[in-house]
């Protein structure tokens, strides 16, 4: 049994419909074909930009060609899901040192399991309701595809100068999955990018790590070396991530798009254990029980406890002075390991630093005090 093109039409519609009841924000259709991002793909392999992350140079090109990834595909199905909390708090947030800044696509449920569940659940829908084998194979950001042009090529939005893809009317604050299907169904058109002269993205970048329109540098991204990065965090950038312990938002936080961005209506992205604005001590204490207890479900557990507690002493570092603080680090040394300790001892360092500082400021305060006092007594006094 095929499908005619006018039952493909009504079947594109229905699909998108059925997508948006799963809980989708938006649900676009295109083609396979990204030869045109193959070449800007293997310059950007070729300088390196990928750092640790071996994967993108082990599957190199088969990225732009998904059709290898799940043979008999013709088409994805791009689907975006809005993740933006309420009262996300961001600059409150990154103000107060002594708070531990995450990532807000990461404050709630692994998105790659939220995702790839409903896409799952829409290919069955669409096997069932055309009473065809359509051979889908769901993706969530967990396999060598390039996604965002996918998107962009299905509608969603155009990617903008920080790699990541915009719209319109919901800013960049979504997540992307695709549905590879195998059925011919018509294609949507893709959306006018819309940055313009606009460098706020990498104008602030905390690391400069946007090293070029639409090209990102991951060695030097906050969010790569928190998160990907397996080793020590280069001394350059440590006090340049101040008390972002998981991720970094500050490209999507400067883009004048996400005054239009949607909050997400997904209890799977609500946030868990106050990972909104979490005190970095508090964090601090959790032993790897806990940690593991309260990163259950969650995408933070990916990178272990270790370097949990390496990017939570870099925070803690660069929090203004406190005894408290230099306590806590010191307390931990003997205990850790040699990755954790290289870590502790910089932030060590930063705390004494600082403590010296304030005795210091705290010393030429007293001394200008009692400079004043003294011009206002009598002589014989």
């Amino acid at each position: 049994m095929s499908l005619n093109q006018q039952q493909l039409k009504n079947l594109a519609t229905q699909i998108k419909l059925w997508g948006k009841e799963l809980g989708f924000n938006q649900v676009g259709i295109c083609d396979l074909n990204l030869s045109a991002h193959e070449d800007k793909l293997t310059e950007w392999l070729n300088k390196g930009f990928h750092g640790e992350m071996e994967y993108m140079a082990k599957y190199g090109l088969m990225r732009a060609r998904p059709a290898e990834l799940h043979p008999g595909s013709i088409r994805a199905i791009s689907v975006r899901m809005d993740y933006l909390p309420e009262h996300a708090q961001f600059a409150q947030t990154l103000k107060q040192t002594d708070k531990a800044y995450v990532s807000r696509y990461a404050i709630g449920r692994d998105y790659h399991k939220v995702l790839r569940n409903k896409l799952k659940q829409l290919g069955q829908k669409i096997e069932q309701q055309t009473e065809l084998n359509t051979g889908f194979r769901p993706f969530v950001d967990s396999a060598p595809i390039m996604e965002r042009p996918l998107a962009e090529k299905a509608g969603l939005g155009w990617v903008g100068k920080h790699s990541l893809v915009l719209d319109e009317n919901a800013g960049s604050w979504f997540f992307l999955g695709e549905l590879l299907i195998n059925l011919p169904l018509p294609v949507d058109e893709p959306v006018k990018e819309q940055c313009g002269s606009c460098v706020a993205c990498m104008t602030l970048c905390p690391t400069n790590a946007i090293v070029a329109p639409y090209e990102v540098d991951a060695r030097k991204c906050i969010s790569y070396l928190t998160i990907e990065l397996q080793g020590e965090i280069p001394l350059e950038f440590r006090q340049l991530i101040g008390n972002r312990i998981y991720g970094c938002d500050d490209c999507q936080l400067a883009c004048p798009w996400n005054r239009y961005a949607q909050l997400s209506q997904e209890q799977d992205f609500k946030q868990r254990h106050g990972l909104l604005s979490q005190d970095l001590l508090t964090l601090w204490h959790w032993d790897e029980k806990t940690f593991l207890d309260n990163t259950q479900g969650s995408p933070i557990r990916r990178i272990g406890y270790q370097r949990w507690q390496r990017n939570l002493a870099i925070g803690l570092g660069n929090a203004d002075f406190s005894p408290a603080i230099l306590n806590a680090l010191q307390a931990k040394l003997t205990e850790s390991s040699e990755l954790v300790k290289n870590h502790i001892n910089w932030a060590i360092e930063q705390q004494t630093m600082k403590q010296i500082h304030a005795q210091s400021s705290q010393s030429k305060q007293v001394k200008r005090l009692v400079r004043v006092i003294e011009k206002g007594l009598p002589r014989d006094a």
